[in-house]
């Protein structure tokens, strides 16, 4: 009676492997962006909550980065330039949009793109 050997041959187990540490770097570069639009999008819905009745843009501007530095968010990640208010349909609406690179391999960089936007109660104040 002979026996039949089944399973997977070194070459094709390093392969596998290969493949498998690929995607675990790749994961390990960019889980940290998407836990720090995480932290964005909770101090957005802190600053919606809190309202903007009164505020000036910049003031607002002020209170959300305020708000991200608690949420570790990198100080390079988000300027003020891309917090912008809009007129939505259900309202007036926070929005922060930007982009963000990282180096993955030699010349090789992800550029990923994050935009939300909340609802917040109030009208901000025109510029004096």
């Amino acid at each position: 009676m002979k026996s039949k050997q089944t399973g997977i041959t070194l070459i094709g187990f390093l392969v596998v492997l290969i493949v498998a540490v690929f995607f675990a770097y790749m994961a390990m570069k960019l889980v940290p962006a998407y836990t720090e639009f995480a932290g964005v999008v909770k101090a957005m819905n802190q600053v919606s909550t809190e309202g903007v009745e009164g505020k000036t843009l910049d003031q607002v501007r002020r209170d959300l980065v305020r708000k991200l530095d608690f949420q570790y968010v990198d100080d390079a990640t988000i300027h003020p330039s891309d917090i912008t208010f809009e007129q939505g349909a259900s309202g007036n609406q926070l929005h922060v949009s930007y982009d963000k690179q990282i180096p993955f391999i030699y010349n090789i960089d992800f550029l990923v793109h994050f935009d939300k936007s909340v609802p917040v109660s109030g009208n901000v104040a025109p510029p004096q």
